[in-house]
């Protein structure tokens, strides 16, 4: 069956015009969306259902299940400081396993698919192995493989260096590598499917009652993503907002609508004063003695490790790096020769708003009410569209629910443009 699939209109005369072929759909399906064989079977059940439709499917998938940090586990039980190079080559295997099953999956469904690898796929990165950025995408084979009327998987969270090895873009790069493929088709949708139907106000798991979002601006979402909120990466985000492609985030599990990440918000200046309440339940502050900010920044980059906040001592430094493994905290400053110990054990949780810095009377309350409770901030940073609150690790549930109940009223469903509105109106 070809994918190149046009609509004949009929026309005065007789004649029928062909219009344009639909445009191909652009999924993507996270770790528990593949997690085994069955759902492997299912997710190229819903991939083969879809090219019957009519349409061009090409699907980004992630590793199975955990298999990407048992792979890390692997790396770092046979070397304290695995070179980046071998370690971009052990863990970009989990996602071309994926891509080969489910391959197998939709040939057993009577229908075609071919899996390519990142650099199978064009995606070309810099050299940064561990956080690769990307460069560009040659999506050329992948037209040829629809054309062909397959189906078309590629492996997330990977590409190809400029001197030809693959290098891997991030915790997460999966979303990145499927928004950025949608770019490059000129696709303007990309879905994200994973195990969460939704964007919510806060996570569902620690406020029962967070509201579930119909819509979110890129902007919200990026920020949102980057204080902890784990439903999408960073970086996917600044991808859409770059190019135009609006993306869906929704549930493997079903086929209910989730929340869509678009460009339109509600108007200049309008919307929630609050979009969401986001959380990290580590997010630790390091102290390395002896050292200057300098080095330990220096050090910190050398393996992709981007430092939260850095606080001078008399001893030293103490920092913070979000989202950052611990083992790669440790031996991206062992490398030059720096001891980094664990100063405190600590969470963060931030409120997201944009232009927080011309609503001062958000941070006011937000640490009154922290400070009320009995939560002592260890450490307060913001940006252009948040405040984040270091906290001990066992508080920041706590803190999550009393800053969700002070900023956003709780209904069923609702867009961020709606929360300014009366609960029952939602």
């Amino acid at each position: 069956m070809s994918t190149r699939t046009s609509i004949e209109v009929a026309v005065e005369g007789g004649r029928r015009a062909t219009a344009a072929p639909a445009a191909p759909l652009i999924w993507k399906f996270g770790g528990t969306s593949v997690a085994d064989h069955d759902r492997l079977r299912a997710v190229a059940e819903r991939m083969v259902a879809a090219q019957r439709s009519g349409r061009g499917v090409v699907a980004v998938l992630s590793a199975m299940g955990k298999s990407t940090d048992h792979l890390v586990d692997e790396a770092y039980a046979m070397s304290s400081r695995p070179p980046l190079r071998e370690l971009d080559a052990l863990l970009s295997v989990g996602e071309a396993i994926s891509c080969a099953l489910a391959s197998m999956a939709v040939a057993e469904l009577g229908s075609h698919a071919v899996s390519l690898t990142g650099p199978q796929a064009g995606i070309s990165t810099d050299d940064r192995h561990g956080n690769a950025r990307l460069v560009g995408i040659n999506p050329q084979r992948i037209r040829d493989a629809l054309a062909d009327g397959s189906i078309v998987l590629v492996t997330g969270f990977q590409g190809v260096g400029p001197d030809g090895d693959v290098t891997t873009l991030g915790r997460g790069g999966s979303d990145a590598s499927a928004v950025a493929v949608a770019a490059a088709l000129g696709v303007g949708e990309c879905e994200i499917f994973t195990d969460v139907p939704a964007v919510f106000t806060a996570d569902p798991r620690v406020v029962p009652d967070a509201r579930r979002l119909s819509t979110i601006r890129h902007e919200e979402m990026l920020e949102m993503a980057e204080a902890g909120a784990a439903v999408l990466q960073p970086r996917s985000v600044e991808l859409g907002l770059a190019h135009g492609v609006d993306i869906h985030l929704r549930s493997s599990f079903s086929t209910e609508q989730g929340t869509w990440i678009r460009h339109e918000g509600a108007g200049f200046e309008d919307g929630a004063e609050v979009a969401g309440i986001a959380h990290r339940r580590q997010e630790s502050l390091y102290a390395v003695d002896g050292a200057g900010a300098a080095p330990v920044v220096a050090a910190l980059a050398e393996r992709a490790v981007t430092v939260g906040a850095i606080v001078p001592t008399d001893a030293g430094v103490r920092f913070s790096a979000p989202g950052a493994d611990a083992h790669e905290v440790t031996a991206a400053l062992e490398a030059v020769g720096l001891v980094a110990k664990v100063d405190e054990e600590l969470g963060s949780v931030s409120v997201v708003s944009l232009g927080i810095a011309r609503k001062p009377d958000i941070a006011v309350r937000a640490l009154s009410a922290l400070e009320a409770d009995g939560i002592t901030p260890r450490l307060v940073t913001s940006t252009p569209g948040r405040i984040s609150v270091s906290v001990p690790s066992g508080q920041v549930d706590d803190a999550v629910r009393l800053l969700h109940r002070i900023f956003i009223p709780t209904a069923e469903c609702a867009s961020v443009s709606d929360l300014n509105a009366p609960a029952d109106a939602a």
